[in-house]
């Protein structure tokens, strides 16, 4: 059963145990009156059947019984119930009453007493024999006194017994429930002013909750909003100053390309035409990567941690793909960009978009950075339990106290060489954290450059196949390296081996 009302749930589970305990009670209630009943009429047979056998009497040697009009008052009823008796000497003769009232199973001893329940013109009856002794002559033996009853006087009083205590349990839950209620509404009161506080708040006001006024097992669930709210307060915030950061990344590109239209426009000398053309068209492109990457970032937020969009891949196909699709820029900028697979069919989970868009981030970014007849090498390795991306430049690199600082939005090193947009570091650290990948950024072993590491967790059924091996060993650029002028014949190395 299920109700929206928390007070109705906290009242429910109060109340059904009571009503419970008060069923079982009821039912012993029962019981305990059936016996009571049965207990009070069995007092009354006894004292009907004492009363006449004090009436027992001798004279002139015959045994005389007078039935006292007392005896049988005692059963005076609303249920009109009737009342047979019988008095019979020691030998079986009958002295006095219903010679049809069943005798007890067995023969009595002086002054034993027997209940038993029979059967009197078709109707049930209870009823005791008593062995009364004739003390004027013990030598004639006991009086077999009997008095029974028939038995609606004895369910009336069971009846009447267990519905007055049933209607006193009943009332007394009735006014538990009351109570209940009353006790509930006031302790939900510290909720509800906690609600209607909520409901009175301006849109954007997130300001922590006081916890002091509510409850103790109220608490948590405020500290828990406070900590929403906070987090809640730092996500806004930080997309205010992502909107604000693009705003301004966005309006300095379309200012400068406004000025060279204009130039343009204006200069009627074809040289100087081509060369504002020329401005103009990598102003162009210099905006188009910069929204690239802003949809990048925005499209990183909004699909990590689907479930729909994880998936098993295989990391070396996707750097190779994302290699190739940089293949190009790297033959215009005259470096040489080459990919060492050591991992095999070896995947993990994730978003394939995604996980293309983390790699060519950091093989963009670290060919952006390397200048013109450079080395950019992406390198995949497989471990027990992780797979490792490597891309290794022999670029400028990152000093050490702006390592952390990279991975924040259009933040950007004073380097006048590159026409990055200050997105890629920030885009790849987004996708790793929603991989659950973990990223650093470190030297090469030659000592210049820079070496980004992202170590996956690698997916529990793949099998390492070694493909360096059968590459024909490791680190090999001749098969696995591509430069501007192998660009064409690695393409066809990849498609006839295929994987870089």
């Amino acid at each position: 059963m299920a109700f929206k009302s928390l007070r109705t749930q906290l009242l429910f589970w109060l109340l059904a145990p009571l009503a419970l305990v008060s069923l079982v009670d009821a039912w012993i209630t029962y019981a305990s009156a059936q016996e009571t009943a049965s207990i009070v009429q069995e007092r009354m047979l006894l004292g009907a059947a004492r009363m006449i056998g004090g009436q027992v009497r001798v004279e002139e040697g015959v045994v005389q019984v007078v039935i006292p009009p007392a005896a049988l008052e005692l059963f005076d009823s609303p249920s009109h119930d009737r009342v047979f008796y019988r008095v019979s000497s020691n030998s079986g003769q009958l002295l006095s009453g219903y010679d049809d009232l069943a005798l007890p199973p067995r023969t009595l001893a002086l002054e034993e007493l027997m209940y038993f329940d029979s059967r009197q013109g078709g109707r049930e009856v209870h009823g005791v024999a008593f062995a009364q002794p004739v003390f004027a002559a013990p030598t004639r033996g006991p009086v077999l006194i009997q008095v029974a009853q028939t038995l609606e006087g004895r369910h009336e009083l069971a009846r009447n017994i267990w519905v007055s205590a049933v209607r006193r349990q009943f009332a007394w839950l009735a006014l538990v429930s009351v109570l209940l209620w009353f006790g509930l509404h006031r302790s939900m009161r510290p909720l509800l002013a906690l609600r209607d506080h909520m409901r009175q708040r301006k849109s954007g006001e997130l300001q922590p909750l006081q916890a002091d006024a509510v409850p103790a097992e109220i608490q948590p669930l405020v500290a828990a909003l406070n900590d929403y709210v906070q987090r809640l307060d730092k996500h806004m915030s930080s997309h205010s100053r992502f909107i604000a950061d693009a705003s301004h990344q966005l309006r300095t590109p379309l200012t400068l390309l406004n000025t060279q239209v204009v130039y343009a426009l204006r200069d009627k000398d074809a040289a100087s035409r081509q060369e504002a053309l020329t401005a103009i068209h990598a102003s162009v492109r210099h905006s188009i990567r910069l929204v690239n990457q802003l949809l990048s970032f925005s499209r990183a937020e909004a699909s990590l941690g689907l479930p729909a969009q994880q998936q098993v891949v295989v990391l070396g196909d996707v750097v190779r793909r994302a290699v190739e699709s940089l293949a190009l820029l790297a033959s215009q900028r005259h470096i040489d960009l080459g990919l060492e697979d050591h991992a095999g069919q070896a995947s993990l989970e994730a978003s394939p978009p995604l996980l293309h868009e983390l790699v060519a981030n950091l093989v963009d970014n670290a060919l952006r950075y390397t200048p013109c007849g450079g080395v950019v090498t992406a390198r995949v390795t497989a471990h027990e339990e992780e797979l490792v991306l490597h891309v290794q430049d022999n670029g400028p690199g990152i000093p050490e106290a702006f390592r952390d600082r990279v991975f924040e939005r259009f933040f950007r090193l004073n380097n006048t060489h590159s026409d990055g947009c200050g997105l890629g570091l920030a885009i790849v650290r987004e996708i790793a954290d929603g991989c659950g990948a973990q990223i650093h950024l470190g030297v090469p072993a030659s000592g210049s450059g820079l070496l980004v590491s992202v170590r996956f967790q690698r997916y529990a059924t793949t099998h390492l196949l070694g493909g360096a091996d059968k590459l024909g060993g490791v680190g090999s650029r001749e098969i696995n390296g591509l430069t501007s002028n192998r660009l064409v014949n690695h393409r066809q190395n990849v498609q006839h081996r295929g994987r870089a």
